[in-house]
């Protein structure tokens, strides 16, 4: 299948430079492509997609009036990225969750950073996110955000920007462990003549790092579940039945003496370490929100007294918040007084005076993003909006101005893709996944979350984006 037709555009793409000549790390691909003819690839992706069907690969859309769940579209052909780029990415990722977990630490404890004015103490305190019940609290080991799946994005001379950290309950990493094993099947001698690492023992690092949570030698695991019509139900289920685990919701589990027991058949079994699926908030009706009905009552005094470890710990999400991604090179100078190796996208807030002004004025230019928002939702794409969305936008920001920042457009890098005319190259960003237990480790591969419309820049799954196997490779 011939790529001669394919447009790169301005932006950076990543299999062809801007003369138009093949990336090397792409070239083993490109002599694939030219063997094998559109109508092979096109027999590959349908095969994919019967696939994803077979293996219950859906997310639900709690929006869409055609039904509830939804094939996350896998495209055949994968993303590829060499060792070296690899490497540097793993270094700026390890010292990046590294920082953020020391200031979990601090927010709840010392206070320290915030005395000493590097990040404005009425942005944490003032957080919805920030957790009062788990201030002067150390989580088992001393760890916060367990599993991180931190977005970035390459920049038009393609270098990896950070667009945000997930430190709460990142999803997405079973699409990651499925869709590489579909493509390995469309391409078993060219998977292997690359030399592409493994990401199948994601499940495994996963369970040794929850069991390392616990001071007993054999920890009973489950995964807390939402349940069925949580959109990303398909991923508790798929990785409990990996782990090996049990897979509860809060009306399997019960709280006695501060200890966490599961409803079994034979009866009550304690249950040590738990990876938590759920909200903070409806984690447990007694201690965050009421009304809940899916935590567990009692759970968070069993986790006061050390009787049951979670992942990611309880109040993580105040180092989520896109306000406080904005400050994350500062916290990284701050306790490793070390530059960060990988920079934020540049970013303003409308908190501070002089940016609203900017961002006021060049509404028409920029990404504005609500701080709490998440999936693509409460965000205007400046260029792509009417006049009366910006006037919009621009009342919000004036209303309610601590709840907005706002990005410059980014163009994003480009992949080649599968379409109906042939190969084009459509949008994307990259989320690798990080564990942290005795170390910090970052799997080698990534959910590739693409857009599949052509030109646009939103990649999100709820907005109608796609996914793609992301290979790192050896060499």
């Amino acid at each position: 299948m011939k790529t001669e037709g394919y447009q790169s555009g301005e932006h950076y793409d990543e299999m062809f430079d801007s003369s138009g000549q093949i990336r090397e790390h792409y070239q083993e691909f490109q002599q694939f492509l030219n063997k094998t003819s559109s109508k092979k690839m096109h027999q590959l992706q349908f095969s994919a997609n019967k696939t994803q069907k077979a293996m219950g690969m859906t997310f639900n859309v709690y929006h869409d009036n055609q039904g509830l769940e939804k094939i996350l579209h896998l495209d055949i052909i994968p993303r590829i990225i060499p060792n070296s780029e690899w490497r540097k990415l793993e270094a700026g990722l390890k010292q990046r969750v590294h920082a953020l977990n020391l200031f979990l630490q601090d927010v709840y404890n010392e206070q320290k950073i915030l005395k000493d004015g590097v990040v404005p103490s009425d942005l944490i305190l003032g957080s919805k996110d920030y957790l009062k019940p788990c201030i002067g609290l150390t989580p088992p080991k001393g760890i916060w955000c367990h599993i991180t799946g931190t977005d970035l994005v390459k920049d038009k001379d393609g270098e990896y920007c950070i667009l945000e950290d997930n430190l709460r309950c990142p999803s997405g990493v079973s699409y990651m462990l499925e869709s590489r094993e579909i493509i390995k099947r469309a391409y078993p001698q060219l998977f292997n003549d690359e030399g592409v690492m493994p990401v199948s023992n994601y499940p495994t690092k996963l369970l040794r790092m929850l069991q390392f949570l616990s001071d007993k030698p054999k920890p009973v695991v489950g995964v807390l579940t939402p349940g069925i019509y949580n959109s990303a139900y398909f991923e508790h289920s798929y990785l409990a039945l990996q782990m090996g685990v049990e897979l509860v919701n809060g009306v399997d589990l019960l709280v006695k003496d501060k200890k966490v027991y599961m409803q079994t058949t034979k009866g009550l079994q304690q249950i040590d370490v738990i990876y938590r699926r759920i909200d903070d908030s409806f984690m447990d009706p007694l201690t965050f929100n009421p009304e809940s009905m899916l935590g567990i009552p009692g759970i968070f005094e069993a986790y006061k007294a050390g009787n049951i470890a979670m992942a990611n710990a309880p109040g993580t999400g105040v180092a989520d918040d896109k306000a406080v991604y904005a400050y994350v090179p500062r916290i990284i100078k701050y306790y490793l007084d070390e530059e960060p190796i990988l920079n934020n996208v540049p970013t303003y807030l409308c908190r501070e005076e002089k940016d609203r002004k900017y961002v006021l004025e060049n509404i028409e230019s920029l990404v504005v993003k609500e701080t709490n928002a998440a999936g693509g939702y409460g965000m205007l794409i400046g260029p792509k909006a009417t006049k009366e969305e910006h006037e919009k936008f621009r009342e919000l920001i004036r209303n309610n101005p601590k709840h907005y920042i706002a990005q410059p457009t980014l163009s994003l890098s480009t992949v080649p893709c599968l379409t109906e005319e042939g190969i084009e190259g459509r949008h994307v960003d990259l989320r690798p996944y990080i564990l942290y237990g005795e170390e910090i480790e970052v799997i080698p591969g990534a959910l590739t979350r693409v857009a599949l419309k052509k030109g646009s820049l939103v990649v999100n799954s709820s907005q109608g984006g796609g996914s793609k196997d992301t290979w790192v490779l050896y060499k």
